[in-house]
C-alpha cells in the first residue's frame, strides 16, 4: 500500500506523518512531494490559473504511477484536480474536499478558517457545494496576517494567530471550526473555547484509506 501527497511546504510532511500515526497507518507507507512553487506561482499570480493547473495536474499524475492513491494536500491547487481525466489507474483526492464533506456532517454552524489570501475562492465554493444538500451554515474566514508569519518561519505566532481565531468563532457561536490548511493542524491543541477543530491531514487521510478499500 502507498499513499503519495502532494505538498507546497514541507512542514506538512510532519503533519500529514502526525496524522497517520493518529490514525493507526505506518507513516511508511506516505509518500511525500513537495511543490512549494506551485503555491508561490499562484500567490504571484493571485489566484490558480490555467497553467499553474496544469502544472499541478502533471505533478499529481506523476505520483500516481508509483502509488495506489494521491492525495493532494493544498487547497489554492485543489481545483486542478477537476481535469484530470476519471479513468485513470489510482484515485487523485482532495484533502480539502475531504475535509469539507466531514464538515457538513459535524456541525450545524461551521466557520472554515483560512491562512492564504489564494484559497478563499476555491474553500468557499467547496464548503458550498459540500453543504448544498444540508441544513449546515458556512462561513470562510481569513485569518489576516497568518501567512505572513508562517513565511517568516514564525511557526508558534502563526498557530498563536489561528488559535485566537478559532476560539473568537467558537465565542460568536460557531457549532465547529475547521482549519482549511495542513499547515494550521498545529493550532489544534491551543483552542480551548470548543470542540476540537477538524484538519485536512486527518481527513484527507482518512479518504484515502476508504478510496483503498473499496478498490
Amino acid at each position: 500500500m502507498r499513499i503519495a501527497c502532494l505538498h507546497t511546504a514541507t512542514s506538512n510532511i510532519a503533519v500529514f506523518d502526525t496524522a497517520a500515526r493518529t490514525l493507526g497507518i505506518d507513516p511508511g507507507v506516505i509518500h511525500h512531494a513537495v511543490r512549494a512553487d506551485l503555491l508561490a506561482a499562484a500567490e504571484h499570480a493571485g489566484g490558480l490559473t490555467d497553467e499553474i493547473a496544469a502544472s499541478t495536474q502533471s505533478a499529481l499524475l506523476a505520483l500516481a504511477q508509483h502509488a495506489d492513491v494521491v492525495v493532494l494536500t493544498c487547497s489554492t491547487l485543489g481545483p486542478s484536480i477537476e481535469s484530470i481525466a476519471p479513468d485513470i489507474r489510482v484515485p487523485v483526492l482532495r484533502a480539502d474536499e475531504a475535509l469539507a464533506a466531514t464538515a457538513v456532517r459535524a456541525g450545524k454552524k461551521i466557520v472554515v478558517l483560512c491562512a492564504v489570501e489564494t484559497t478563499l475562492a476555491p474553500t468557499s465554493r467547496l464548503f458550498q457545494q459540500a453543504a448544498r444538500q444540508t441544513n449546515t451554515e458556512i462561513e470562510v474566514q481569513l485569518v489576516e496576517g497568518a501567512w505572513s508569519l508562517f513565511k517568516a518561519g514564525d511557526i508558534d505566532d502563526y498557530l498563536t494567530a489561528i488559535a485566537k481565531a478559532a476560539d473568537q468563532a467558537y465565542e460568536n457561536g460557531a457549532s465547529m471550526v475547521v482549519l482549511a490548511q495542513a499547515s494550521m493542524s498545529g493550532a489544534a491543541p491551543y483552542i480551548c473555547s470548543g470542540p476540537r477543530p477538524l484538519t485536512s491531514a486527518l481527513a484527507g487521510l482518512e479518504a484515502a484509506m476508504r478510496s483503498l478499500q473499496t478498490c
